[in-house]
């Protein structure tokens, strides 16, 4: 029976391992054989315990990945601690070092900030411990990953961004060509945490799918955002405000949050969603727009399950302890485009 505990109260299938592991491989070259700062490669006697540390541990994509990890955990009967750091760097160092006195056999780590991360590899390889990141990438040399060779970037499970963001502006394109709209008074709002790799990475890919699926020219609009609903929705009011000419909005972002308040934001200044495209990146809130029937420009999302995601990043990581396999240095879960008519044949919650 495995040991499950919260801190903040609270089988791989065949086709998900080929997904990661084409994943992991994207280049066509043989992948090395490890992520930077990643521990000892010994393997661990007697009982296992791993240590989750996930940032904004009450958003919903990481309450599904925690619920994940926790099932993975129980199936592979090992103790498992989930911490919520929420966006404290502070918080992050200290939960880190308290998860090395408890004596943990590895961590699993979300960061708030990507500047953190050289600490908490130094943490970890002082420790002896490996250490694997989800979702966002950690460097060990420097506080940008994005500057970051890649043998000194740690393990990462997740997903591509790229690729992600690259199913969300081909979706995008597409349905703009529905609409007829003039480009000319048509806003693109591009909305993401700018010091954030991994979006970055997305929004990158949006840009580009766009084109290539033969989207036309339209203005952006890039808004840095905190990655909250709340964040986005008050850039993009003001940014309604100060293009008062625009009849259109086509609204893309580094997660459902930013894409939802962003949609919530041009309603918000009188804009219907029939003059709004906007694709969600997650799938979590575009859900509930649909489950309350609304229409106010919520066309499409891209489904990323996290709690496949925790399932991984227990998996591998038990993996290593158990048996001295080595991470790959980056492995991705699968992703599926959803609408209005076809979220509950993903066969996810909408909470």
């Amino acid at each position: 029976m495995s040991m499950i505990r919260y801190r903040r109260g609270a089988a791989l299938t065949g086709a998900l391992a080929l997904a990661l592991t084409l994943g992991a491989c994207s280049s066509g070259k043989p992948a090395p054989a490890q992520g930077a700062g990643t521990g000892t490669g010994k393997k661990t006697d007697g009982p296992i315990s791993i240590a989750y540390l996930q940032k904004q541990g009450d958003q919903e994509y990481f309450v599904s990945e925690a619920a994940g990890a926790k099932k993975k955990a129980d199936e592979l009967g090992i103790k498992l601690t989930v911490v919520n750091l929420g966006n404290d760097a502070s918080k992050t160092i200290t939960e880190v070092k308290s998860a090395i006195a408890q004596k943990n056999s590895g961590i699993i780590i979300v960061v708030p900030e990507s500047a953190v991360g050289p600490q908490v590899a130094a943490e970890a390889k002082k420790a002896g411990i490996p250490l694997l990141t989800s979702d966002d990438q950690v460097c060990v040399s420097g506080p940008k990953p994005t500057a970051c060779g890649k043998a000194d970037l740690v393990a990462r499970v997740g997903f591509s961004g790229v690729q992600m963001g690259g199913e969300v502006g081909k979706r995008a394109a597409a349905e703009f060509a529905k609409t007829g709209w003039n480009p000319a008074d048509t806003r693109i709002v591009y909305a993401w945490k700018q010091d954030t790799t991994v979006c970055t990475d997305r929004i990158n890919g949006a840009k580009a799918a766009w084109k290539e699926a033969g989207g036309p020219e339209v203005q952006a609009i890039e808004l840095g955002t905190d990655n909250t609903p709340a964040g986005a929705q008050a850039k993009v009011e003001a940014t309604v405000t100060a293009n008062q000419g625009v009849r259109h909005w086509v609204v893309m972002g580094c997660n459902d949050e930013n894409v939802s308040g962003g949609v919530k934001g041009l309603n918000n200044a009188g804009v219907k969603g029939a003059d709004i495209v906007g694709v969600g990146l997650g799938a979590y809130l575009a859900c509930k727009d649909w489950q309350a029937g609304a229409d106010n420009g919520m066309k499409a999302a891209l489904y990323i399950p996290g709690d496949e995601v925790g399932k991984l990043a227990v998996q591998a990581m038990y993996d290593r302890l158990k048996n001295g396999t080595e991470f790959a240095p980056e492995a991705f879960a699968p992703t599926r485009m959803v609408e209005a008519g076809t979220w509950r044949d993903a066969g996810f919650g909408c909470k």
